[in-house]
């Protein structure tokens, strides 16, 4: 298994600098394709106008979006000059979720840029990293704005006995080939957990040394919250890259996350690979 294509996801009100920075560095590394893609929607004003002056606004509206999409199709193509082995633009006037889950088929991997402002944003311009990890059915690199670096000199894979987990490591193998050092690690709820964690955690270790990748093994004898825990392991590990399942669940067509999720969706200067 290999990334043969990337996709990467522009934003239209913000910057991209970071994510086609990785997107390029992963084309480099895996002599992959990559994909570029954006949608937006026209968001109706709240306020109520009829007539000519509705037309002209919707029109307005149309205009300047068309024309920021071009504008990324053009920044698009110049970060990935001489970088990619092929590289496509995709784009429509459609919600922007809504469209990259449409079109993940083509893609191995997703990358995009840390969630605005916490898990919810405009859906007429904004991808949500929660949303677009539990409908698109590929791994996705949430990159956040900071980073500009593939840092796989450490890798850290936060391990569930979930199937969200086993996903997650599964899809990180391409990545986790080129890593320095793996290190897999459980954090448990409570200390009678602890015996079994050790035995799940050796077994994907064990499974790793099978596809060539040497791991090291590590549940911590402290209890608790994961996330915080999860984040403190990553910070003495070096980690550049954390790999994880993501948790979740549906209500009113909004994604409800878990707190490691919520935490791997808002990365502070490493980049997260979440699956579901």
């Amino acid at each position: 298994m290999t990334y043969a294509t990337v996709m990467v996801g522009l934003a239209l009100d913000r910057s991209n600098e970071a994510r086609l920075d990785i997107a390029g560095q992963l084309a480099e590394r895996f002599s992959a394709s990559v994909i570029g893609i954006t949608a937006a929607e026209f968001s109706p004003p709240l306020y109520f106008i009829s007539g000519e002056q509705a037309q002209n606004l919707i029109d307005q509206g149309r205009t300047t979006i068309k024309n920021r999409i071009a504008d990324l199709e053009d920044e698009f193509r110049a970060a990935m000059h001489n970088r990619a082995a092929d590289a496509e633009w995709r784009c429509a006037e459609d919600f922007p979720v809504r469209y990259i889950v449409r079109e993940a088929r083509a893609s191995d991997i997703i990358v995009v840029g840390e969630a605005d402002g916490g898990v919810l944003g405009d859906p007429f311009v904004q991808v949500s990293p929660g949303d677009l990890v539990m409908q698109a059915g590929r791994p996705l690199l949430v990159v956040p704005d900071a980073c500009d670096w593939l840092d796989l000199r450490s890798v850290l894979i936060g391990w569930k006995d979930t199937a969200e987990a086993r996903r997650a490591v599964a899809d990180a193998l391409p990545m986790l080939r080129k890593a320095t050092e793996v290190t897999v690690v459980e954090i448990v709820e409570e200390q009678a957990d602890r015996s079994v964690a050790v035995s799940q955690v050796g077994d994907v270790v064990a499974w790793l040394s099978r596809h060539g990748i040497s791991a090291s093994e590590l549940v911590p004898d402290e209890c608790g919250e994961a996330g915080e825990a999860l984040e403190r392991i990553a910070s003495e590990v070096g980690a550049g890259v954390v790999v994880a399942g993501a948790y979740g669940h549906s209500r009113l067509r909004e994604w409800i996350l878990g707190g490691v999720t919520q935490r791997l969706i808002n990365p502070s200067n490493r980049s997260s690979l979440l699956s579901r």
